[in-house]
């Protein structure tokens, strides 16, 4: 288990490393992100001010394993620039075989929520190790430079503006999506550029926070390699109106398969949706 639970987290912000696989390549055209396929209400509601989501993570047969809490709010020390901070924690038998306590903040800014800041903070295993890292991101200039501790930075270069894990997720969010076509979201993330392919895969209505509600299925096209090897597809189930909130977030592995469900939600913007009355 040591690892499984981080790994759910990453594995949902497409923080593994990702390359597209011709195997699963679209039939139809695919579409570089760029504003004009970004939806202007969506993005909105999303950096309205305050967002709050709480995911409840399990692993096969509904063994919970931990939680997720994401918050996207405005950064104080730069005007028109948003922080996504995100905390991962460990629950139940994993709190014992591997405790997880680890913080993340993306800072993004512009019209298309570009990265500029990336830095995480883990504290993990039972003796407390810790890792920092941080990453910058010159959108302009087309470079990316990746800090690891006291480690000397590194420098990398980049072809366009590049997402990071953290704002690929969110921006996918408002992408304008055609059945059957996928799009492009540049990805920087693990010290390298990835094409991430995205895709509708249909609507379904779907049990939720908010009772039962019109869904879409988007799958992010990945291959993953690393610490294990991913055996299925992601996916993942955005509300099907202007809030478009992940409700959940599914993904099998080797040994079964791991889940993160949307239990709390928070955002004023979002007058469409609000949680039911608890029994």
């Amino acid at each position: 288990m040591k690892h499984v639970f981080l790994q759910l987290f990453l594995l949902v912000l497409f923080l593994f490393p990702a390359t597209v696989s011709a195997a699963t390549s679209p039939a139809e055209p695919v579409r570089e992100i760029k504003p004009s396929l970004v939806d202007p209400e969506v993005l909105a509601i999303i950096f309205s001010g305050y967002e709050y989501l709480h995911y409840s993570v399990s692993w096969s047969g509904g063994v919970k394993i931990g939680d997720i809490y994401l918050v996207i709010h405005p950064e104080s020390e730069e005007e028109g620039a948003y922080r996504i901070s995100a905390k991962v924690k460990d629950y139940g038998p994993l709190r014992l075989i591997y405790p997880v306590d680890d913080t993340f903040d993306c800072f993004v800014r512009g019209p298309m929520k570009l990265p500029y800041l990336y830095k995480v903070h883990q504290r993990e295993g039972r003796g407390g190790r810790e890792i920092r890292r941080t990453t910058w991101f010159d959108q302009e200039l087309g470079q990316v430079r990746y800090q690891r501790n006291e480690n000397k930075p590194e420098l990398f270069e980049v072809e366009g503006p590049v997402y990071n894990e953290f704002a690929a997720f969110i921006i996918t969010r408002a992408l304008t999506f055609r059945e059957g076509e996928a799009m492009i979201v540049p990805t920087f993330a693990d010290r390298k550029s990835h094409e991430v392919l995205v895709n509708k895969l249909g609507t379904e209505t779907r049990s939720t926070l908010f009772g039962e509600v019109q869904t879409l299925r988007i799958e992010p096209r990945l291959q993953f390699r690393g610490l294990y090897d991913k055996s299925g597809a992601t996916v993942l189930w955005l509300t099907d109106d202007a809030c478009r909130v992940p409700v959940s977030i599914q993904s099998r592995i080797v040994i079964g398969s791991l889940t993160a469900d949307l239990v709390d939600y928070s955002n004023a913007a979002c007058t469409i949706l609000s949680p039911e009355p608890a029994p």
